[in-house]
């Protein structure tokens, strides 16, 4: 996607080949800030503190991370100790497991003295077949939106009204997004769009990561407070939800940022189409039961309790909002139950939430489930 009109990724390779660099996106959206990784301590530090977030994006920052790891030492040990300190860094996300497993695989085979060449060399094959991934699934939920639009239009709508929750774009993957990537793609076809945009509390990625993205990309949107979707939705101003997902299970049941079942059981209530993107890596073949077998992350009170955000001077501040004394707990996922979802857009076409449907487009994973 673009930033003022020039395209950028979220993760690259820097100019001596070596490093690692990626926007730090705990400082937008007042200030674009590029980081440079050198480290497998950097790149630890840069998932566990988000300046790196979203699925895909985690699975590629940790790619990297085993590539930066093996500069000093290709050990079979450094290899373990690289993916086992990666993978505690956040325990939702199911591409980290997915591409730390990759990397292992790959490498575990080859001669010490191939391993670094071999690692650079795959890390930045997961992120292309990131890009490529999102760019189709965009391709197959925009059909939807134009079918949506289609409809709308017959009935004399202006404009589609999409809700989506957390950031789902370009910004939580390499590049095109996953919830996102459909509007991307159905505001190129020409479709009028307007997005709903939930703050997504506690670390508002939706206020400051989403509506950052749509404003670079000049598509219309408002930011809405996160309990106001179900009011929308119950006047008639939501036409279809989109959302993205750190981990879906076999049987289709969705986890998302904290907040998303919420918008599920609204759209359900008001009869609004309510779809998941997410590339095939997001897909965990080994369980079936989300709500029951998917770790929950529980980050830091502090995120609940205090606030940041710019000053009058243009300063960062942080501010906090509750009592002294006052407990918080800071839930970073909930699972919607497939039951609630019309339909997952994937990089290889749309299906029901629900065994047969995912296996209907990954057959080859039939004997993992």
């Amino acid at each position: 996607m673009k930033i003022h009109g020039t395209h950028r990724r979220t993760i690259w390779l820097a100019e001596d080949g070596r490093g690692v660099e990626i926007i730090d996106q705990t400082r937008l959206p007042h200030e674009l800030v590029v980081i440079r990784l050198d480290t497998l301590e950097e790149a630890e530090r840069a998932i566990k503190e988000m300046w790196v977030r979203g699925a895909p994006l985690i699975g590629a920052a940790a790619a990297y991370g085993v590539a930066l790891a093996l500069r000093s030492d290709a050990s079979d040990a450094r290899l373990d100790e690289a993916c086992r300190r990666l993978l505690a860094t956040r325990p939702t996300a199911v591409n980290l497991r997915w591409a730390l497993d990759d990397m292992r695989a790959r490498l575990a085979g080859l001669a010490v003295s191939d391993r670094l060449a071999a690692a650079y060399r795959r890390a930045a094959e997961i992120a292309d077949e990131d890009v490529t991934m999102n760019a189709a699934l965009g391709g197959h939920g925009a059909a939807i939106l134009a079918e949506l639009w289609k409809k709308r239009k017959a009935a004399g709508a202006s404009r589609l009204n999409v809700l989506t929750h957390c950031n789902a774009g370009w910004l939580a993957t390499v590049d095109w997004g996953t919830a996102l990537a459909p509007v991307y793609k159905a505001d190129e076809a020409g479709i009028p769009l307007h997005v709903w945009v939930d703050e997504t509390r506690p670390r508002n990625q939706g206020a400051s990561l989403t509506a950052c993205e749509l404003n670079w990309q000049g598509i219309a949107h408002t930011v809405i407070v996160d309990n106001a979707g179900g009011h929308l939705m119950q006047h008639g101003q939501v036409d279809v939800c989109i959302v993205g997902t750190d981990r879906t299970t076999a049987s289709g049941d969705v986890c998302n940022k904290i907040g998303t079942y919420l918008k599920a059981l609204a759209a359900h209530d008001n009869g609004v189409p309510f779809y998941v993107g997410l590339p095939g890596p997001t897909i965990d073949w080994t369980i079936e039961d989300g709500v029951r077998d998917i770790p929950i992350e529980e980050r830091d009170p502090s995120e609940v309790t205090h606030i940041s955000g710019r000053g009058p001077s243009g300063e960062r501040l942080t501010v906090q909002l509750t009592p002294d004394g006052s407990p918080a707990i800071n839930y970073g996922f909930d699972v919607t139950p497939a039951r609630l979802v019309t339909g997952l857009i994937t990089e290889r076409g749309v299906c029901p939430a629900s065994s047969v449907g995912l296996l209907s487009l990954y057959p080859e994973k039939r004997n993992h489930v």
